[in-house]
């Protein structure tokens, strides 16, 4: 009896998917510069498109693999803060960084709050669910705003809107951390007690922060030494791009070593390192290494959300559910965030901008995962459904629009700040010449 011609070995389609994934971070990001169309959206469609012809058994739903779902998004995040803190140019300063704070002194708390209120008397969550569906929500994610953040180290690709996103986007992956912890706290019943408050604040919040701030900070200057100002003249012109990914790993342990929060510090690392030697060309090499695991990374996990959508993540979604979502990214993080820009020196398009780019992506998984591996938060099904909705809205409407907008920005700061007559133009009242003619 003659086989098959045709045997789908799941290895062998694995192959193939990856391989695909691959040509796309290579040559898409060229082809869909004149198309209303991302990356990532490309790569939600091919994972929805691949897992609903039922070739594939396997099953990506969060709900199923969540470990794993919380460990994949985790490398994600944190090789995607490393890149984050390599490309800002500007130094780290209360007046030079005014936007940053407001974004995350004013902006996430409320956005934390307007969420958490939602899910509790909109959705009808619990205290302890709603407070992680707040927290899920307020990081601005690193991963899928790249196309809204600073260019490469040095390329002068940083207006205050990209500047913005880029920071806020290193800062508050660890500044919303507490707030899943209180999450954590509410559902194991310790918001009633001082005990469990103090721990939080004291723990939590303090200890956490200034672990990871400091183990960041260390590990980065020991690095940026090593690299930079060693007795040989520094150790940048003996090795490659690959540095990125070990300064990654090693200030990520180190903080989690001493129980600090990671995301901080490698965010703080890759600013330390850039410090050290702010002008030097192997910046630009160790952040085109980051960005290519990056992204071949962020593919990866796009192209299993899609299979995740095609198997049903959002099949519990109601229409209150896609309501509140979309309050969310229209409503909420827009308001919250023109409200942290008030007074303010940035012009009102460039505000409009900061406060609508709050792109939600892999982060927003991340603490959900995180949360329940951690937490009895009882049934999340609806939760993962109403992130999903929110995530992939986010991807649509974001992707769309940011670059558009951005350009649109650009091309408006450079009309004003181009003069009024041709370059080549006489002035309207030349100077005398020396002869008095």
């Amino acid at each position: 009896m003659l086989e098959p011609l045709l045997i789908f070995d799941p290895y062998i389609l694995f192959l193939l998917g990856l391989g695909a994934v691959v040509l796309l971070v290579s040559w898409a990001p060229v082809g869909l510069k004149r198309l209303p169309l991302t990356l990532a959206i490309l790569c939600v469609a091919l994972g929805v498109a691949v897992f609903s012809t039922g070739l594939l058994a396997f099953d990506p739903d969060p709900r199923t693999w969540d470990t794993a779902t919380e460990r994949l998004t985790e490398l994600v995040v944190i090789i995607s803060l490393m890149g984050a803190g390599l490309k800002i140019d500007r130094i780290p300063g209360w007046r030079s960084w005014s936007t940053t704070w407001r974004l995350l002194a004013v902006a996430m708390p409320l956005t934390i709050a307007a969420t958490a209120w939602l899910g509790w008397s909109g959705l009808g969550f619990s205290m302890a669910m709603a407070l992680l569906f707040g927290a899920s929500m307020a990081p601005t994610d690193p991963v899928l705003a790249s196309d809204v953040q600073c260019g490469p180290p040095g390329s002068g690709d940083e207006d205050e809107v990209r500047f913005g996103l880029t920071s806020e986007a290193g800062l508050n992956d660890a500044l919303a951390f507490p707030f899943v912890h209180l999450a954590i706290l509410a559902a194991a019943g310790g918001l009633a007690t001082q005990a469990g408050l103090t721990d939080w604040f004291s723990i939590k919040v303090g200890w956490k922060l200034l672990a990871g701030l400091g183990a960041g900070w260390l590990v980065g200057k020991l690095l940026g030494y090593l690299l930079f100002r060693s007795r040989r003249g520094g150790l940048s012109k003996l090795t490659d791009g690959l540095i990125a990914l070990a300064a990654t790993l090693i200030a990520y342990a180190v903080a989690e070593v001493v129980h600090g929060y990671g995301f901080l510090a490698v965010f703080v690392c890759a600013m330390a390192i850039r410090g050290t030697e702010r002008e030097h060309d192997f910046h630009q090499e160790m952040h085109d290494f980051s960005d290519q695991i990056e992204r071949l990374l962020m593919m990866l996990l796009l192209v299993l959300f899609g299979g995740a959508l095609a198997n049903g993540l959002l099949a519990s979604l109601t229409w209150t559910d896609a309501l509140i979502g979309l309050a969310v990214v229209f409503v909420v993080r827009p308001v919250a965030g023109l409200i942290a820009m008030i007074g303010s020196p940035p012009p009102w398009r460039e505000r409009l901008l900061l406060a609508f780019l709050g792109i939600r992506g892999v982060g927003s998984v991340y603490y959900i995962a995180y949360g329940i591996n951690h937490g009895d938060f009882g049934n999340s099904e609806r939760l993962w459904a109403v992130v999903g909705f929110i995530i992939l809205l986010s991807i649509i409407v974001h992707g769309v629009t940011a670059t558009p907008l951005l350009a649109r920005l650009a091309r408006r700061s450079d009309a004003c700040a181009a003069p009024d007559f041709p370059a080549d133009a006489a002035p309207a009242n030349p100077p005398a010449s020396k002869n008095g003619d």
